[in-house]
This record gives C-alpha cells, structure tokens and sequence, in this order.
C-alpha cells in the first residue's frame, strides 16, 4: 500500500491504496465519485476524462499515485451548489446528451478544449479536438453545439468563477 493525498474537487483528501490503482478507481472506489465513468478500459472512450493539474487526462491511464500532490477536477465538481457550470448548462440546452454515459467525459473534455482554444470554435476544431471521445447515441451533431454554446457562456463568465473552476 501507499499513501496519495491530493485535492479533489477542492477538497483534501488522503488515502492508501494499492500502487496499481487507477485514478479512476481512486475516485469511483474510494472517494464515491461514480460521475467519472470507465467505458473501454482501453483509453479509447473518453468517458473517464477528469482535470488532473488543469489538464484533461484519461484517469483510466493515470495511477492515483501520479496524482499524488495534484489537483482533480472532476465532473461533480464543476456545479456551483445548484448553478451548473456553464458548459453542463449548453449540455442541457443543446441536448448534447442520450443515454448520458459519455456526457461527463464530455463535458469535461469540452472545457478542456475551449481553455486552450478559446471560446471562438468552429465546428470543425470541436469535431476534431473530441478525437478520443466516443458516443454510441447521438452522432455528435448536439454534442458540438452544446460545447460551441458552453464556449460562449464559459467567455462570459467572471475571471473569479473561472478561477474556481
């Protein structure tokens, strides 16, 4: 066993876990953040992208012990209490969803994108930054508006909440 302690969500936390876990288990197993999902076990889905350290990461192919001393950001902690984020209100909106199980992925892979991108996207730079994130249901025409929407309102936002985000 070793010992990782990093922030997740803004939140300290500290535990021992087996040198072979993945972040993803940390979070899932441990802390009961199931909103990070494993869909191929292979880091070909996208649907366990978190923010490690401000950068999207497959937590599928991180260890938690990588983490060690990190920050995460993951799906659950994007909300403000009840005030979405506004990337996961374009989700909403847009209807950049079915069955859900790709969403978080998504949706933390969209704010990844529009951080290094900035919030003028065209369709064509969204389609080809969400190389890597797959969606079974909804052949990724709302997926793109909600994120070219959430880049919109994410430019909007006070410099403060984004800090927080």
């Amino acid at each position: 066993m070793t010992t990782v302690s990093m922030t997740v969500n803004g939140q300290s936390v500290t535990a021992d876990v087996d040198p072979r876990t993945l972040l993803v288990q940390f979070l899932r197993e441990h802390l009961r953040l199931t909103g990070t999902h494993v869909g191929c076990d292979t880091s070909q889905c996208g649907a366990c992208v978190v923010h490690l350290n401000d950068q999207a990461v497959k937590s599928c192919t991180v260890l938690a012990m990588q983490a060690d001393g990190g920050s995460v950001i993951t799906i659950e902690g994007l909300a403000q209490g009840s005030e979405l984020h506004p990337m996961q209100a374009a989700f909403r909106e847009h209807h950049g969803l079915q069955c859900g199980f790709c969403t978080p992925g998504m949706i933390m892979s969209a704010i990844d994108i529009v951080n290094r991108k900035g919030a003028a996207l065209d369709e064509k730079t969204i389609r080809a930054e969400l190389d890597g994130n797959l969606c079974r249901c909804t052949g990724y025409h709302n997926i793109v508006k909600a994120i070219a929407a959430g880049a919109r309102a994410m430019s909007q936002v006070p410099a403060a909440r984004q800090a927080a985000e």
